[in-house]
């Protein structure tokens, strides 16, 4: 029986796990935070891995089996100094009306300020008689070294013979999931859809749910999640068509990164070997750019600029 959140919209939000029994991990990692859970005791927790694999989900079903007071603070919206020393210390310095430890979540810990990682440090000692800290990041080497000694780092690993049994564990899921939404599907599309994504659950539901809005997923939905074709774009930047360039841009919504990781994949397919070493230094400035970037859209077009003036082609 799937538990929901009912005012929630976002299908990720509403069916998001409450217990850590219910999340999708590799048996090891499950059991690690069930033990934490076992012994109502959870450390300050450091958790890295790549996007939708469940590091909040997690975090959040922990405290939510033990009953715990808890914040959340989004470092990529308030990771100022502020917020620490407003927010998270008038939460810290108080005792819980439940009793126990509190705790605060750090969503996206990786985009905290230069300025505020330090002064988290002193704020994990200050208050570690209350409140504990769990921090969530996908880049732990934006995180600096004190704070790493200060948590347990778990990393969220997902082998390859992991991936086969937990992309079962999902189908299963999201078939329920559609089935409480009653959505008609087609399963092999479900499946392709998964196989897809995995172990990036959160943007299979996105995916899902934007397509099934006329209450049916069918074969329609593999047009969309298709492997980006990036022959066009490599023409364009050969030929020095900026407008061309610009244009398949604005055109392939797809995540920008994708497009970094098939440049860098296919490189040698189109692209003279002396070029090869400057076009994976373009494309890691313009990754580690990316996380500051206003409009994603700009950033991507100004490397693919950088590509098509400095590296040779065959």
């Amino acid at each position: 029986m799937l538990e929901t959140s009912q005012n929630e919209f976002l299908w990720v939000e509403k069916y998001r796990p409450k217990k850590i029994q219910d999340c999708i991990l590799p048996e090891d990692i499950k059991n690690t935070f069930q033990e934490f859970v076992n012994l109502k005791n959870i450390p300050n927790l450091l958790l890295c891995g790549t996007a939708g694999v469940g590091k909040t989900t997690v975090a959040k079903a922990m405290l939510d089996e033990l009953g715990a007071d808890y914040i959340m603070i989004n470092g990529s919206l308030n990771g100022n100094i502020d917020t620490l020393r407003t927010t998270i210390m008038g939460f810290a310095s108080t005792v819980s009306m439940w009793g126990g430890r509190k705790y605060v979540i750090l969503d996206e810990a990786d985009y905290l300020t230069h300025a505020t990682q330090p002064a988290l440090r002193n704020f994990i000692e200050q208050f570690s008689h209350n409140c504990g800290f769990i921090l969530t990041c996908n880049y732990k080497n934006k995180i600096i070294e004190p704070l790493h000694s200060r948590c347990s780092v778990i990393e969220f690993k997902i082998g390859k013979k992991d991936m086969p049994a937990m992309a079962a564990q999902f189908f299963s899921r999201v078939r329920e999931i559609l089935a409480a939404e009653n959505v008609t599907y087609d399963k092999k599309v479900i499946a392709e859809v998964i196989n897809k994504h995995v172990p990036d659950w959160r943007r299979v539901l996105n995916e899902l749910q934007r397509y099934s809005s006329k209450g049916e997923i069918d074969s329609g939905l593999l047009g969309c999640v298709a492997d980006l074709d990036i022959k066009d774009l490599v023409k364009y930047l050969r030929d020095k068509d900026f407008t061309s360039m610009r244009r398949w841009v604005g055109v392939n919504s797809v995540d920008q990164h994708t497009i970094y990781r098939q440049l860098y994949d296919s490189a040698y397919d189109f692209m003279k070997p002396t070029s090869i070493p400057n076009l994976v230094l373009i494309l890691a400035d313009y990754q580690y750019k990316a996380a500051f970037a206003v409009v994603p859209e700009i950033n991507l077009s100004a490397c693919l600029t950088q590509i098509m003036m400095d590296c040779e082609w065959k």
